[in-house]
């Protein structure tokens, strides 16, 4: 029975991802070359690795019996390939960034567009997700949130400077609507909402001489999107909560209002964090070099 390392590779990748089209795009193979080789695998093996359906693909128990003995073995391989890698003068390899819709495009992205071009042979794949992601468990190296929704366990660096708020809307409409004074006056204006995936609304939260408010905002627009919020305020639709990065242009220009100012608080910077392991990936490791020496 003759095997190699790339049968077990392509084995490796479609029981990680349970898709032989995610497997394929991992190794650059189309979906048809990666159900070809796990079916002569198989066929070698003399045993059935994988349950396929026209919706889902499974492993066996066999399969998983051998997924579980192999994984650490081509996981200890492929860090002594990347160790090996750091020594090049310009590594290569695949970073793979979990981030918040906004966060990549404020803060994440400029940073990767420098740093791509001082290590062109590493490729930088940035997933942007609002939901609150397990980075480990859904194979990403590192992750750009809040602080606070950090898990306890991971190291973090601060991306980009704090965060600033600003609550804005339209001169037409505090033409129409008296511009509030107060947060609590915030409940007689139209005010596009944010909604987290999991249902819950985004409060708006203030700090002042009562100390901090948080405040349940009401209006007939709802999104799951930050940049949605500031399209729909930029056309009249109502009061947005949003970041002060997000609105400097618009509000230099005249075309947003900035009010309650002396309400906002200022937050910590977003964090680029990533899992306390004994080896960190050579990409990962240039990537943070790269945002502590400010570039």
């Amino acid at each position: 029975m003759k095997l190699n390392f790339s049968d077990f590779a392509t084995f490796i990748s479609v029981a990680r991802h349970k898709s032989f089209r995610a497997a394929g795009d991992e190794m650059g193979l189309s979906p048809s070359a990666i159900s070809h080789a796990i079916k002569q695998l198989e066929q070698r093996l003399k045993l059935r690795l994988f349950n396929r359906t026209t919706r889902s693909v499974s492993l066996t128990e066999a399969g998983a019996n051998l997924y579980e003995r192999l994984r650490p073995a081509f996981e200890e391989i492929s860090t002594m390939l990347d160790e090996v890698n750091c020594f090049r003068d310009t590594p290569m390899g695949t970073l793979k960034i979990n981030a918040s819709r906004l966060s990549s495009r404020l803060f994440l992205m400029p940073l990767v567009a420098g740093f791509t071009r001082q290590f062109p042979d590493i490729k930088v794949e940035i997933t942007t997700d609002d939901r609150l992601v397990d980075i480990v468990k859904d194979g990403f190296d590192a992750g750009v949130r809040l602080r606070a929704t950090v898990e306890k366990d991971m190291i973090s660096v601060p991306l980009g400077p704090p965060i600033k708020l600003a609550v804005v809307a339209t001169p037409d409409y505090f033409s129409r609507h008296p511009a509030p004074d107060h947060p609590h006056e915030l409940v007689d204006h139209q005010s596009v909402v944010f909604r987290f995936h999991h249902g819950r609304i985004y409060h708006w939260e203030f700090e002042g001489p009562e100390g901090e408010l948080a405040i349940v905002p009401a209006g007939n627009i709802v999104v799951d999107d930050f940049d949605s919020v500031l399209e729909a305020v930029l056309n009249g639709a109502g009061v947005g909560y949003l970041y002060h990065e997000q609105v400097k242009t618009y509000l230099a220009t005249g075309q947003l209002v900035s009010v309650l100012e002396d309400w906002l608080p200022e937050r910590p910077s977003l964090q680029f964090y990533y899992p306390n392991r004994q080896y960190m990936p050579c990409g990962l490791r240039a990537f943070l070099d790269y945002i502590k020496e400010g570039k």
